[in-house]
């Protein structure tokens, strides 16, 4: 009797064990059946715990149940240095050197889908390496002005463009167990006034500009994580934005993963709670700098959180709707077996930094006469300029990285003529010089030494029989850096002055400038050739050199539209209210037509417009043909290399639209593009590009959706917006 009584207690023991098998700990088993386990485990504090920081880059997990944390770093370029536990100071480690990457601008105006791939793949073998478990990045606002202080780090003026080129970077971080944390969602197009600008924009703006790139990295990458923006929109802050995040993103979109915000971005406990905020981090700092005495446990999603859930005033289902979210990303990531082990500083990392660099650098004007760069042909060569020299991976910002090489500009021109001095020479003056970065400000020089700076380089350019100078922009604060646009169009530091004056001295000068931005250009006409680079990474004189000297033919094309002046950008001429705004309001008033879109519609002719980039060769397109099967509309062109090096050539299509008397369209946009592969001289490829008749589609508000329009839709293929070489026509 008693044994049975022993054995049926045993049994039910036995039963108890089963149905609390530790399911959460299960990595075969579905990743919404381990939410679901651990949640029924969770204490109210642990769900609480892991919604906000517990340091200045992780959240916590569930040590109790052995859920891991979530470990954070700076991108979109690569891994941030280590920082102290809740310190913006560095923590001085010496394994924590990294591969810098180009930046973002870089590798939209690659226009190659492969290349965007390697980069994710290679970025993200660093975090992984390092311990991390989210990339705070790629970014995809829009550059609606070449003032943006951040523009660097985003993927130009067309959403479509940065759309395709985001995804690919998405899939590859993600497929190596690294979250993707895509960035700033949404319209924090400007850094002046950034935590407390309310953008006013049109329903139809907003969809088919603003949020377009982010629907895509949802749609087709699946991206696993969003960071909310600082800026505010129909006056609520975009991080704990409930229209926004809960009605748009979560809701209609569909999207299951965890909303961050922005370091400092969350401003309140009620929107933080009801308002589609899932991981609250940097509160009570401004982002960077400022400290304060507030424990991670007074965060807005912290106690106050805790005490309203404990008092009932708000519904456990809300809680565990955001824990459900966050424990998504742990077991995706973190708790992940599949995670890779990554690695660091690895020649393959910088073999891709080097390629990405060398298909960005866009080639904006060659008379023929200087380029490609013959180093045996010119002996005495001077180069000038403060980038020549120094490092753009510092500075900008959260960007700022610690690398283990910067390969220069003036050095790797030095090593092409090495200790040989026979063939030649390279003398270098810096010609003007920026000041010492700073975060929030720049310790300039004196006009006493800017102007020593400049006489000696027009002292030593009488010697010189060619000159490179190397200038652009830098990542100190009010240039491309965080927290501050741009004061002017122009090029700082006097390089105006000093190209033209240089040019006056040697005819034969090569300007190669760094930045993320457009910029005026009053020495064109005096200058051999231009050489925009972006911001290279690690390779950057070594990615510059291959260009310079033809052993990669340049086909970088523009994310964006270089305007002759200011004023020839779309808000321009709607004044203050459009940019920067007036009493914390800005206004869009240009609407859909931002960049290229707004050029054409002013009928404003652009300086460089969107999509161009010369070659060191000729390339003829075939006729287009169009066709249309099942929805999808497909477009074919063969393009010949014509020249006589071989060469890469980007074609694009774009489309204009029938007329419709409700809204007015572009006069075209862009909906596809590709990359021939390297076509030798007489080589030929018949590119194939897609896209989906709803690709057409235009955003109703009266109707509150998307519709396609009936009638006549004009395809049309080019080597830019402003070079069209091709077109056919299609019915709808």
């Amino acid at each position: 009797m008693k044994k049975g009584i022993v054995m049926a207690s045993l049994l039910a023991m036995m039963s108890v064990i089963t149905v609390r098998a530790q399911v959460y700990l299960d990595t075969k088993a579905p990743i919404e059946e381990r939410i679901k386990d651990a949640l029924s485990r969770m204490t109210v504090h642990e769900k609480i715990q892991i919604l906000h920081a517990q340091s200045k880059f992780t959240s916590a997990g569930v040590p109790r149940l052995g859920i891991r944390q979530l470990n954070m770093d700076d991108g979109p370029h690569g891994v941030r240095e280590e920082l102290l536990w809740n310190s913006w100071s560095p923590a001085r480690w010496t394994n924590d050197y990294v591969v810098a990457f180009p930046s973002l601008t870089c590798l939209a105006a690659t226009w190659n889908r492969d290349l965007s791939d390697v980069y994710g793949n290679a970025i993200s073998e660093e975090f992984a390496f390092r311990g991390k478990d989210m990339l705070l990045g790629p970014g995809v606002n829009i550059q609606r002005t070449p003032l943006n202080g951040r523009a660097f780090e985003y993927m130009g003026e067309d959403p479509y463009l940065a759309g395709e080129m985001v995804v690919p970077y998405i899939k590859a971080v993600q497929k190596n167990g690294v979250a993707c944390c895509l960035k700033h969602f949404v319209l924090n197009d400007q850094e002046i006034d950034r935590f407390a600008v309310n953008v006013n924009v049109s329903e139809r703006a907003l969809r088919e500009i603003y949020l377009y790139p982010f629907k895509k990295a949802v749609d087709e990458a699946h991206v696993w994580s969003i960071m909310g923006s600082y800026n505010l929109w129909k006056n609520v802050h975009c991080c704990h934005n409930d229209e926004l995040l809960n009605g748009i993103l979560k809701k209609e979109w569909g999207w299951d993963g965890a909303l961050v915000s922005d370091w400092g971005g969350t401003t309140n406990t009620d929107e933080a709670v009801h308002g589609g905020l899932d991981i609250e981090m940097g509160t009570f700092t401004d982002g960077k700098l400022r400290e304060s005495e507030f424990t991670f446990d007074d965060y807005y999603l912290a106690n106050p959180f805790e005490k309203l859930i404990k008092e009932g005033k708000v519904s456990m289902s809300v809680l565990d709707e955001k824990a459900a979210r966050v424990l998504r990303v742990i077991f995706r990531t973190s708790m992940n077996p599949d995670k890779v082990i990554g690695s660091q500083c690895s020649e393959a990392h910088y073999e891709a930094c080097r390629q990405i660099g060398e298909e960005g650098i866009v080639l904006l004007k060659n008379d023929g006469s200087v380029l490609p760069f013959n180093h045996k042909s010119y002996k005495k060569v001077l180069v000038v300029g403060e980038n020549a020299t120094r490092s753009l991976t510092q500075g900008g910002g959260s960007s700022e990285l610690k690398t283990l090489k910067d390969e220069s500009p003036l050095s790797a021109l030095q090593m092409l003529y090495g200790l040989n001095t026979h063939e030649g020479h390279v003398d270098y003056a810096q010609g003007y010089s920026s000041g010492r970065a700073m975060y929030d400000r720049v310790d300039r020089v004196s006009p006493e030494e800017q102007a020593r700076l400049k006489a000696e380089a027009l002292e030593k350019a009488k010697d010189a029989e060619l000159i490179i100078f190397v200038g652009g922009m830098n990542k100190n604060h009010r240039q491309d850096c965080e927290n501050g646009d741009r004061e002017s169009y122009d090029l700082s530091f006097g390089q105006n002055e000093l190209i033209s004056e240089l040019a006056k001295i040697q005819p034969n000068i090569i300007v190669v400038t760094f930045g993320g931005n457009p910029y005026a250009t009053p020495w064109l006409s005096q200058v051999k050739a231009l050489v925009h680079c972006w911001y290279l990474g690690s390779e950057s004189g070594n990615a510059l050199l291959n260009v310079l000297t033809g052993k990669v033919n340049p086909s970088g094309k523009l994310p964006v539209t270089f305007a002759q002046k200011y004023a020839d950008y779309p808000y321009v001429k709607y004044g203050q209210e459009a940019y920067p705004g007036v009493n914390k309001q800005v206004y869009y008033k240009e609407d859909v037509f931002v960049g290229y879109r707004g050029f054409e519609h002013n009928k404003v002719k652009a300086l460089f417009p969107f999509g161009f980039g010369l070659s060191y060769t000729t390339f003829q397109y075939g006729k287009p043909s169009v066709s249309i099967n099942n929805d999808v509309i497909t477009v074919e062109a063969t393009i010949t290399n014509t020249g006589k090096v071989a060469g890469k050539e980007i074609a694009q299509v774009y489309v204009s639209a029938p007329k419709n008397k409700q809204m007015e369209k572009p006069v075209k946009e862009l909906k596809a593009f590709a990359k021939t592969r390297l076509l030798q001289p007489g080589e030929s490829q018949t590119l194939r590009m897609t896209m989906k008749k709803s690709d057409l589609a235009s955003w109703n508000e009266s109707l509150h959706g998307w519709q396609v329009d009936a009638g006549i839709y004009t395809i049309q293929i080019g080597a830019s917006s402003a070079d069209i070489r091709g077109k056919a026509s299609i019915k709808l």
